[in-house]
């Protein structure tokens, strides 16, 4: 049977996506200019960078919460 994931690991997922989708109203300018990129491109091309650091992240909470879960499971079987 497959497992929720834990609340942190959803957190951590979900912050690119929220940074990504559901900020546009705030940042959607052409000016200024961040590294000679228009800020809205700067803003997408940075959360695409660091998509990959929260999913890691994100890997790492539920690797241990599984850990966890299955220890708590052993000790309560033994």
């Amino acid at each position: 049977m497959a497992k929720l994931p834990s609340p942190g690991a959803l957190l951590f997922a979900g912050i690119p996506i929220l940074a990504m989708c559901f900020t546009v109203p705030l940042w959607d300018r052409v000016y200024p200019l961040v590294f000679g990129l228009p800020f809205n491109l700067f803003w997408l091309v940075s959360w695409n960078l660091l998509t990959p650091l929260f999913m890691w992240k994100a890997y790492r909470i539920e690797t241990s919460h599984r850990k966890t879960l299955t220890e708590k499971e052993g000790k309560s079987n033994g």
